[in-house]
């Protein structure tokens, strides 16, 4: 009778976090069917678009300085060097606006018990991640059998430095989602603080180009590290010695922590607003 007894209570709770997971999962994977239809299911075309846009940006790009400048600081092609700077650099900013809208964008759902911040979150993460793993490697495999070269691809720094982009926006993300929540006009503010972002973290130029003192303080931005480690797995004699991929991490985990931190302490007040 003891052994029984005692053998009852693991299992009930084993059950009862088997439905938990369950539920998570089924309210994420919800949650991103929700926002696939809403932002790709109303336009004619759907993802097309998702691969058109930031083709059609490094296509102006490619464009824009093959008439100013003889070669690109990597390479022959323009098209190749600014598609290995652009487009991890989108994924970070896709993933970091669309998780600063987590709360906003599910805020109807977010009122039912069954779903909550944490759902809303790593929907949107885990959809923007993997739309953006996806155009980039559609787009990659277009350029590369348009430009002719012989790329050799090192597998290794690219996952790398995707990695830590999308950690990056993530952790971005999770942070402003309460600040915005809480100071809606923070938007307006960090768009205006980051706009300069897109000069100053190596996508149209390698950090070796840079003079000292604008390599001493770009390298405080982990962004000039990512794109820098993208281009070491596309050049194989590009070989950059500032990159500190520890110091990417460490910001991106220790955004993440606060953002995390505090969407748990205020999200209800955020939806109460």
């Amino acid at each position: 009778m003891a052994f029984t007894g005692s053998a009852g209570p693991p299992e009930n709770r084993e059950v009862r976090h088997s439905r938990v997971r369950f539920s998570v999962i089924r309210n994420i994977l919800a949650l991103m069917l929700r926002e696939m239809s809403t932002r790709y299911g109303r336009t004619p075309g759907g993802y097309i678009w998702g691969v058109l846009e930031p083709l059609a940006a490094i296509m102006f790009l490619s464009i824009g300085f093959s008439l100013l400048l003889r070669s690109p600081s990597l390479g022959t092609s323009f098209l190749l060097f600014y598609t290995t700077g652009y487009v991890v650099f989108n994924i970070y900013q896709v993933i970091a606006k669309s998780t600063s809208m987590a709360i906003s964008f599910s805020k109807a759902l977010l009122r039912f018990p069954a779903v909550n911040w944490f759902d809303a979150l790593v929907a949107r993460f885990v959809l923007n991640s993997l739309t953006g793993i996806m155009i980039s490697i559609m787009l990659f495999a277009v350029i590369l059998s348009i430009v002719e070269s012989r790329t050799v691809l090192d597998l290794g720094p690219i996952i790398e430095a995707f990695a830590l982009a999308m950690l990056l926006g993530l952790g971005i993300g999770t942070l402003n989602c309460t600040l915005i929540g809480l100071f809606p006009l923070w938007d307006v503010v960090w768009g205006i603080i980051t706009r300069p972002l897109f000069l100053a973290s190596g996508i149209i130029y390698i950090y070796e180009d840079l003079p000292k003192l604008a390599q001493d303080i770009l390298w405080y931005n982990p962004l000039i590290h990512v794109t820098g480690l993208t281009r070491s797995g596309f050049y194989t004699t590009y070989s950059p010695t500032y990159i500190n991929t520890l110091y990417v991490f460490y910001v991106g985990i220790i955004l993440l922590f606060f953002g995390l931190l505090l969407t748990r302490r205020y999200s209800r007040d955020i939806l109460n607003r």
